[in-house]
C-alpha cells in the first residue's frame, strides 16, 4: 500500500460549494491514489512519502470543462506539442472533451463520427499526456445518425456528444431528436452557443438551446462572438442545463453573466472551460485566469471559484475527482500567494485577481509537477 501524507496545510479549497472551505492547519493522508483520511494537525505518522505543505493551500485538481483534444499531446490546431502538459503546469488534471472536430481531414459521414469518437476514447484511456485525464470520445453530431448508433455507442463507453452546431447537424430541430437519444442512453450532450468560432460552424441562439435542452450550453459568453447578456440569461432562467464560461470567449458577457448567477444564487450551475486549442490558442493558465477573473470581477469568494472548476463540473459529467473528501481520488495542487502579491495567502490574491503560484500538482496521488513552470512562483513552497 503506498501512502503520502500532506501536513502542514494551511486551508483546503474542498470543491464543494456548499462547503467550499476548510481552515488549517490541516493534513491530508492518501493511500493508494485515493484521500484516506482529512483531520486538524497531524493525521498520520510513518507515511512512505511526507510532504510539508508549508502553511499554503491544498485545492482539488481543475478540470477543464471545454478542450479540442485530438490525440496525444498534440494539436493540429496550433500545430503545437504538449499543450497537455503545459496545462498540468496550470493545475489543471482533467479535461473534457467538446468534440475532436479538429482532426485535419475529418470525415463528416455517421459511421466515421462513431469511429472517431470511440477511437479518441480509447487511445486517452491507454495514453494519458502527463497523467492528465482526458475524458475523449465526443461524437459529433452528422446527419444520418440513428438511435441505433447512440446505444451503440454507449455501450462501449462514449458519455459524451460534442458540441452540436460543430458537424452537419446545426440546427435545433435536426439536434433535438437525437439528444433525446443521446441523454436517453446516458451521455452527456454539449452545444455550442453564440456566433461562428471555426469555418463550417453555425450561430446558435437563445431559442435554439432552449428546443434542443443539452446538458451543457457551452461557452454562453460567446465563442468568441456571444448572444446579448439579457439572451443569456434567457438560458439560465428557462433552462435547467449547466452553463459554462470560457477563457477563449467574450470577457465583457463573462461579467454580466457570472454576476448574474451570482446575484440569482445560481452560481451551483456554472462551471469554467478554455476552449482551447482554438483559434485564440493554447492558453495553459486559463482555468486559472477564468476563477481569477469571477472572483476578483464578480466578488465571489475564491474558494467559491475554485468549485466552478471542480466540483460543480464534477457533478455535471458524474466524475469521481474535483472534490477534496475522503475515498475521493487524490487529484490535487498545493496553492500560495505569488511572490509580490498584495494578497497573504491564495485566498487574498485570487480575490485580489491575481494568479496563484502552483507549489505542486498531483495525480492519483503522484506527484506530476512540483513548482509549476508557468505561474508565478509561490510566495511560500512545499517541502518534500
Amino acid at each position: 500500500m503506498s501512502e503520502v501524507l500532506i501536513k502542514n496545510i494551511g486551508s483546503i479549497f474542498t470543491g464543494d460549494i456548499d462547503y467550499p472551505i476548510m481552515e488549517g492547519p490541516l493534513s491530508v493522508m492518501i493511500k493508494d491514489g485515493k484521500i484516506a483520511a482529512i483531520e486538524k494537525g497531524d493525521c498520520g505518522s510513518g507515511a512512505a512519502k511526507v510532504i510539508d505543505a508549508s502553511l499554503t493551500t491544498l485545492a482539488p485538481g481543475l478540470i477543464d470543462s471545454h478542450t479540442h483534444p485530438v490525440f496525444g499531446d498534440f494539436t493540429p490546431r496550433q500545430n503545437m506539442i504538449g499543450f497537455i502538459d503545459s496545462s498540468l503546469h496550470g493545475g489543471v488534471t482533467s479535461m473534457i472533451s467538446a468534440g475532436e472536430v479538429h482532426l485535419p481531414g475529418r470525415p463528416k459521414d455517421p459511421k466515421s463520427a462513431k469511429a472517431l469518437a470511440l477511437l479518441s476514447k480509447r487511445c486517452f484511456e491507454n495514453a494519458r499526456p502527463s497523467g492528465v485525464k482526458v475524458y475523449a470520445g465526443a461524437l459529433i453530431l452528422e446527419k444520418g445518425l440513428k438511435e441505433a448508433d447512440f446505444k451503440e455507442l454507449s455501450e462501449d463507453g462514449v458519455r459524451l456528444v460534442g458540441e452540436i452546431g460543430l458537424g452537419t447537424v446545426k440546427t435545433a430541430s435536426d439536434a433535438k431528436e437525437m439528444v433525446i437519444w443521446a441523454k436517453k442512453y446516458g451521455m452527456k450532450v454539449l452545444m455550442h452557443v453564440g456566433g461562428t468560432s471555426i469555418p463550417g460552424s453555425s450561430t446558435v441562439t437563445c431559442e435554439d438551446v432552449l428546443e434542443a435542452n443539452p446538458t451543457v450550453a457551452c461557452h454562453l459568453n460567446g465563442g468568441p462572438t456571444c448572444i446579448p447578456p439579457t439572451e443569456a440569461f434567457k438560458v439560465i432562467e428557462k433552462s435547467e442545463c449547466a452553463i459554462e464560461l470560457v477563457h477563449c470567449g467574450n470577457m465583457l458577457a463573462a461579467f454580466e453573466i457570472g454576476k448574474f448567477l451570482k446575484e440569482t444564487k445560481r452560481l451551483s450551475r456554472l462551471i469554467l472551460g478554455n476552449d482551447a486549442p482554438s483559434g485564440t490558442g493554447v492558453i495553459p493558465l486559463g482555468i486559472w485566469r477564468m476563477i481569477t477573473f469571477v472572483s476578483g470581477m464578480c466578488k465571489v469568494p475564491a474558494e467559491t471559484a475554485v468549485c466552478l472548476a471542480t466540483g460543480n463540473t464534477k457533478k455535471v459529467f458524474d466524475l469521481d475527482e474535483g472534490i477534496v473528501r475522503k475515498g475521493a481520488p487524490a487529484d490535487l495542487h498545493l496553492i500560495d500567494a505569488p511572490m509580490g502579491s498584495e494578497g497573504k495567502n491564495a485566498k487574498e490574491a485570487i480575490e485580489k485577481g491575481d494568479l496563484p503560484g502552483i507549489g505542486m500538482v498531483m495525480i492519483d496521488g503522484v506527484v506530476k509537477a512540483q513548482t509549476s513552470r508557468n505561474t508565478p512562483p509561490p510566495a511560500r513552497k512545499p517541502i518534500f
